[in-house]
């Protein structure tokens, strides 16, 4: 297929017109720069589903520096996906774009742009723009919005009528383009908050525990990046302090940490550079986001947001979860933008303090009400948009909208269910009392790098001491020292069960262990102790039935810390209460072998 102003069908090459099924369709083309500019391209591309009178291509401006993940992205959507000079050369009814920046004006369509955050907040030169002392506020500045004295847009999206007026006072020549049509993103992040429940448990968040969530944009004065001198006393690189703190100083059984990094992070510097940079605190427990997933079923099952000047943090601040900021450039952003307020009005997390004092502090003072202005800048229309962006990109066609269907955007899928996995060594500490259900107290931390010792805190008055280790740990000298060795994997794993079969084998491998444990549901375990007795460790659900979401190889460690205490399994423990922070988990003991002799 060749040829100047050429009105395609269907982009497979040379006479494609002959081999079409559906022809005479409108043309529409989503452009992407990258794939955070993608994202929402991809909250909007429901709106155009059902409607059989309707083609959609995608085609990448090849602008940004950020191209990681956009073959695949483009790929994942099964649109036909043009070559950019191919896109240029072709007429389309209408063009969706996320972003700016490449060749927009060079585009054959009615151009509709849409913010791919929180609205727009930062300021970024354009790439052909020369020195000056403050770059522009990137999407509200003539460097961004002109081309050639016009406006490269058809339809300039907003949000909220804060937006509207910053773009009059900035750039009034794009000023008649703007359209109130809400944000589709914050749309789908309130309609799933009922859902709340479903995502924590999802997440392997267990009663009384809190999640904490680090959110950071990208650029090297975000969270992710280096804090320049310029900051107030934490000024040096915050990541591996809180990174190492996330880690250890938390209890392992009372938060579960997630980080939500923005896509030019995962690929600027690579997916695999990431994951390396996070290696420490994954083995530990953290769970890293992967960047086209749950970020917002993370954002709305937590508890607290460790943040930053990104839309994300804004975004949980909406919604009403509380944030501390370990990073916030002011002089990065436009002052009058709500990202500026947020970073006037949230508390900011200091070094110095005990993270885990500073994440309980953010928590119990937060009031439901305190960010309720920020959610009411977030969009004019809160749960319109669908109905609103729909509507405009029809009238830009000339074409009616689907008659008798509601425009709707896509639910947030329930995640997969992802426990906490932590494979660096475990130090437990625990206290044991008497009664006539024995009860056990425990206080675990992961153990990791040049972390502070946990023994250094208020656990290590507790009566009974152990380590425990992953049996897939990196650390594999520590195994031998174990007092708990640990596998997590289901029953009929053919490499390694029945439990029964591999907790005896762990023994003889590690001569020095006490117990093993093989953890083969969210809420039990097989244990086998050095004295020979095969034990099945069961949590009682919770009232309303489902099952108890504890990491079991906290039951594996109560156990050896009662028997380490000077009982012995043989006197007959039919229960134990396992205490973790404020939650009690009811524990049945089973015997699953006659004792020894």
């Amino acid at each position: 297929m060749t040829g100047g102003a050429t009105r395609l069908r269907v982009p497979v090459g040379a006479d494609a017109e002959r081999w079409v099924t559906r022809a005479g369709c409108r043309r529409v083309l989503l452009v992407v720069h990258n794939v955070t500019s993608a994202t929402r391209l991809l909250d909007v591309l429901p709106l155009f589903g059902g409607d059989v009178r309707l083609q959609l291509f995608a085609t990448c401006t090849g602008s940004s520096p950020f191209l990681a993940g956009v073959v695949e992205l483009l790929a994942g959507t099964g649109l036909p996906v043009l070559p950019w000079e191919q896109a240029k050369e072709t007429t389309f009814d209408l063009a969706v774009s996320a972003s700016y920046g490449g060749e927009l004006d060079e585009i054959r369509a009615k151009l509709v742009v849409l913010s791919h955050g929180m609205g727009y907040n930062k300021r970024l030169a354009a790439p052909d723009a020369g020195h000056r002392a403050s770059a522009p506020v990137f999407g509200l500045s003539p460097d961004w919005l002109l081309h050639r004295g016009r406006p490269l847009a058809a339809a300039t999206v907003l949000s909220h009528p804060e937006q509207l007026e910053r773009l009059r006072a900035s750039c009034p020549q794009a000023a008649p383009t703007a359209v109130l049509a809400g944000d589709p993103c914050y749309d789908r992040l309130i309609g799933a908050l009922p859902q709340r429940d479903l995502f924590r448990r999802a997440l392997g968040v267990a009663p009384g525990q809190r999640l904490v969530v680090l959110s950071s944009t990208w650029s090297s004065r975000s969270l992710f990046g280096t804090t320049d001198a310029s900051e107030p006393d934490d000024a040096g690189d915050l990541l591996p302090w809180l990174l190492s703190r996330l880690s250890t100083e938390l209890p392992a059984d009372e938060y579960r940490s997630v980080a939500v990094l923005h896509p030019n992070i995962w690929y600027g510097h690579g997916p695999g550079q990431v994951r390396a940079w996070l290696d420490h605190a994954r083995r530990a427990g953290l769970d890293a986001v992967p960047p086209l997933d749950w970020w917002r079923q993370a954002l709305i099952a937590s508890d607290c947001v460790l943040g930053d000047h990104s839309s994300v943090t804004y975004y949980a601040a909406a919604i009403g979860v509380p944030v501390l900021l370990g990073a916030f450039p002011q002089d990065a952003l436009d002052p009058h933008s709500p990202v500026a307020a947020l970073g006037r009005t949230a508390p900011r997390l200091v070094r110095r303090g005990s993270l885990r004092a500073q994440i309980d502090a953010a928590i119990d003072a937060h009031e439901p009400g305190r960010y309720a202005h920020f959610a009411e800048q977030a969009s004019s229309s809160p749960g319109e948009s669908a109905g609103l962006l729909r509507g405009l990109f029809y009238r830009l066609m000339g074409l009616p909208e689907p008659a008798g269907h509601a425009a709707l955007l896509d639910p947030l899928p329930l995640p997969p269910h992802r426990p906490a996995r932590r494979t660096t060594p475990v130090r437990v500490f625990a206290d044991v009392a008497e009664g006539r259900t024995p009860e056990v107290t425990l206080v675990r931390h992961p153990v990791s790098g040049d972390a502070p010792d946990p023994e250094a805190g208020p656990a290590a008055r507790a009566e009974f001491a152990h380590t425990a280790v992953d049996e897939e740990t990196r650390e594999a000298g520590r195994l031998r020292l174990a007092d708990v060795v640990l596998r997590h994997a289901p029953a009929d794993d053919p490499r390694l069960g029945p439990p029964g079969a591999w907790t005896a084998e762990a023994l003889a491998r590690y001569p020095y262990c006490a117990l093993a444990a093989y953890a083969d549901g969210p809420d039990r375990c097989v244990v086998r102790t050095r004295q020979g007795e095969l034990l099945r460790l069961s949590a009682a659900p919770g009232p309303d039935g489902r099952p108890d979401l504890c990491d079991p190889a906290a039951y594996a460690s109560a156990l050896h810390a009662w028997i380490a205490s000077g009982r012995k399994v043989s006197e007959a423990v039919p229960r134990l209460v396992v205490r973790t922070g404020a939650v009690a988990h009811r524990v049945t003991v089973e015997r699953l072998s006659p004792p020894p002799a």
